[in-house]
């Protein structure tokens, strides 16, 4: 396994802060590869979603890996034809079908969409049923977050949301923080579209520890407390985003990340749902 630090949510639940991200991967043998290998270089954690339409990949992954899987942390999401129509509860059941296992650690609900509220509520009973060992929000700004809690519902455990060194989510990571809801990022090296790991100022990071701009990019998400779910399905790649254990970024490194954010986001807007 890797030296990957475990951070413990606020209901008591523990997950691992680096993992493997299978947004945009291909529906079937290359999803399932890119697990499999993952959790063989020693990743703990997998992160999928209904809209993706690969968690029956990821359960065949998971097996041909060969670990155990109370050893491995999965994360999956709802998605928003489900919580528009009502359909948490066939929703959720699908997920953990396609998953082939009997609980989820981690389910979010995708995007801040009509009815998040009553999906919400749905997966606090499959909470209290222990089919879910924690559930959280991915996408919700700071008034979707304050419309769970005027309605006193239980606070998510995590906030999924886009950042990375040119998003770095100023005002919604410290509301998350001080509410004690983990922030995970997605699309940390940019996203496909808009990669950051030949910026200049990544590069320049890089040659000073010997890394790649991929490997520093993680380690800062890492280092400013973030869970980090970068995505590959090349089995080199997958095996070198984990290399982010052996070195720390500096003040100099970290002042020069900051210094990238344009408060520009690469990908879609949460407000555009609702």
């Amino acid at each position: 396994m890797l030296n990957c630090p475990i951070i413990t949510l606020n209901n008591g639940s523990k997950i691992p802060q680096f993992g493997l991200g299978v947004f945009r991967s291909p529906v079937g043998e290359e999803t399932s590869n890119a697990v499999k290998w993952a959790l063989q270089a020693g990743y703990r954690h997998i992160d999928t979603a209904m809209l993706y339409h690969n968690e029956q990949d990821v359960a065949r992954g998971i097996k041909e890996s060969g670990v155990p899987r109370e050893e491995i942390f999965i994360t999956s999401k709802l998605g928003n034809p489900m919580i528009e129509a009502k359909k948490s509860v066939e929703g959720t059941l699908q997920s953990l079908e396609k998953l082939e296992t009997d609980y989820i650690d981690l389910y979010l609900l995708h995007w801040p969409v009509t009815n998040f509220r009553d999906s919400w509520e749905t997966l606090m009973r499959f909470y209290e049923e222990k089919k879910l060992r924690a559930i959280g929000v991915s996408n919700f700004q700071i008034r979707h977050l304050e419309a769970l809690e005027k309605a006193g519902l239980m606070k998510p455990a995590v906030n999924q949301i886009e950042l990375h060194p040119t998003f770095q989510q100023r005002e919604l990571k410290p509301y998350c923080e001080e509410r004690d809801i983990r922030i995970e990022a997605w699309s940390p090296l940019g996203g496909a579209d808009h990669l950051l790991i030949d910026r200049p100022e990544i590069v320049k990071i890089a040659q000073k520890h010997g890394k790649t701009g991929a490997q520093v990019i993680i380690r800062w998400e890492m280092q400013i407390g973030n869970i980090v779910i970068p995505k590959s399905v090349k089995k080199q790649r997958i095996i070198e985003n984990a290399d982010v254990f052996d070195f720390t970024l500096d003040e100099e490194d970290m002042a020069a990340i900051a210094a990238m954010d344009t408060n520009q986001r690469s990908y879609w807007s949460p407000d555009r749902w609702d």
